[in-house]
């Protein structure tokens, strides 16, 4: 079918995912169906263009011939075993192993899917029974075969925009661990907007789960410069978790994107370095980190890049940690939009004594690093109701000693089970933001003096009333500040040990 629409390929593939409802719960759905989704797509595609080398040679066993001489020819070279028309032919018994033959010869054939399409194990086995039955594959295998996914059947774009549709639809049922992967895509759209990427620049995202930020950032570019020959972006992306990363390989392979994504754990090791060994830089930076992570002090303390220049956040909370790396792998000019929980903007102000959080975000104010903050509406996160913010780091800002905060919290329309930020609202606060504009209600331009008074808050709700509700403190934020209490105690216990044992000359 020519030209498949978008309503019908969300229809059609999520019809596909229900074959396996019941047999595996629903955050497993997608450990099976995207790699085959994947599978489907690359063998479409390789018989499109087999059917080109057709046209070139005459004839196919002689276009056949010359390919299996040349595998250059072909984006993705699909051996036999792992072509569409050989799946589906496939007698139901024994199709779970004949699949994972499937993804290893695609793997071996394609040294860039290494890692990417052989994590599945089809054939595998949970307490001696099979986690997905061979029936269950065999009516997968058939709902998928109602269509094309080639060249002229659906555009990368389309493709793409059903994979991130599907990782949405897993996210729902996914539950608290959803925020590792799936950021809402009009989050990323936004985000997109404020960064505005130009021909040539190079885009990082240090946590990319599925990609989906660098994604939005792609197709943003391609709808702004459209048929115009410009240079094209560049990505780069790391991931901690090894289904994530060949999440985010798939989905940038679908979408024809030149970009290098790394697996491994970007605060304790991170994969882009210079020759010298020194981080990369980037022009522009996107990234939804794990809110409010732990780590243990040696991830600052050991730190052999000079990340963490303005203070170690504290163990119950690594925002800052974050926002420290994110600084640290801008160019000179650079910019970055971060999505935080909202606390970290406001935690430790207007208390007395020493503060980390605050202490490191008044140096970012110092050094007129922070050009804006962004309150997002509540309930748009999978593994939270809490609403986050957008931090905008620009390296470059055209408005010095100003910073731009922006209460979006009432742009958006109920869904289910999520709230959705609004199309309206995205374009109203990116050009809010481009504009450096006050709007009542809406956004207000403070100087760093201002911060200052308010001791470095930075919470839009501080400075722009929507409603005169008491908010009460999100759950998050309350763990956060008990969680550094608790260590600030021990630090004082351990402190106040140490005087007694010196002024006693005796081990207590």
């Amino acid at each position: 079918m020519a030209n498949l629409d978008i309503k019908t390929l969300e229809n059609w593939l999520w019809e596909a995912a229900c074959k396996i409802r019941g047999e595996i719960d629903a955050p497993k759905y997608k450990e099976y169906i995207l790699p085959l989704i994947f599978i489907k797509r690359l063998s479409d595609v390789f018989e499109d263009e087999v059917e080109k080398l057709i046209e070139e040679f005459g004839d196919k066993e002689t276009a056949l011939e010359v390919l299996e001489a040349d595998h250059s020819l072909v984006k993705f070279y699909v051996p036999e075993i792992a072509r569409w028309e050989s799946i589906k032919k496939h007698p139901k018994n024994g199709l779970g192993l004949y699949l994972t033959d499937v993804v290893r010869a695609l793997a071996k054939e394609n040294p860039k899917l290494q890692g990417v399409v052989d994590i599945v194990d089809f054939n595998a086995t949970q307490a001696g029974k099979r986690i997905i039955s061979d029936e269950r594959l065999h009516e997968l295998i058939n709902t998928l075969s109602k269509y094309r996914l080639g060249i002229k059947d659906v555009p990368p774009d389309i493709i793409g925009h059903a994979y991130e549709y599907l990782l949405r639809k897993f996210a729902e049922g996914s539950g608290q661990s959803a925020g590792e992967f799936y950021t809402p895509a009009e989050v990323g759209r936004l985000m997109a907007r404020i960064l505005d990427p130009e021909p040539g620049q190079s885009i990082y995202d240090p946590c990319v789960g599925s990609a989906g930020l660098l994604i939005k950032a792609q197709l943003y570019f391609k709808d702004k410069y459209k048929d115009q020959k410009v240079a094209d972006l560049k990505f780069y992306g790391q991931e901690i978790l090894h289904f994530s990363y060949a999440m985010a390989r798939m989905n940038i392979f679908i979408h024809d994107m030149d970009a290098e994504v790394a697996l491994g754990d970007t605060m304790n090791h991170p994969a882009f370095k210079n020759d010298d060994g020194s981080l990369m830089q980037f022009d522009l930076i996107a990234t939804n980190p794990m809110w409010n992570q732990d780590f243990p002090q040696s991830t600052y303390e050991n730190d052999s890049f000079n990340r963490f220049i303005y203070g170690y956040p504290p163990s119950s909370s690594a925002d800052w940690g974050w926002l420290q790396h994110v600084n640290a792998s801008l160019k000179e000019n650079g910019k970055a939009a971060v999505v935080l929980d909202t606390g970290s903007v406001s935690r430790g102000s207007g208390t007395e004594g020493r503060n980390r959080e605050r202490d490191i975000r008044k140096k970012f104010v110092e050094n007129d690093l922070i050009e804006a903050v962004i309150l997002l509406p509540e309930n748009l996160f999978y593994n939270t109701t809490a609403p986050g913010v957008i931090i905008v780091l620009n390296k470059n800002k055209k408005h010095k000693n100003e910073i731009l905060l922006i209460n979006a919290s009432e742009k958006f329309t109920k869904g289910r089970p999520k709230n959705i930020l609004t199309e309206e609202g995205i374009k109203e606060i990116a050009e809010v933001y481009h504009q450096w504009k006050e709007v009542e209600r809406l956004s207000k331009i403070i100087t760093k003096e201002e911060a200052e008074r308010t001791d470095y808050n930075l919470s839009p709700s501080r400075y722009i009333t929507i409603s005169e509700e008491n908010k009460v403190l999100p759950l998050e934020d309350a763990i956060v500040l008990v969680k550094e209490a608790e260590e600030e105690r021990i630090k004082a216990e351990k402190e106040l040990k140490e005087i007694l044992e010196e002024a006693l000359g005796m081990e207590l």
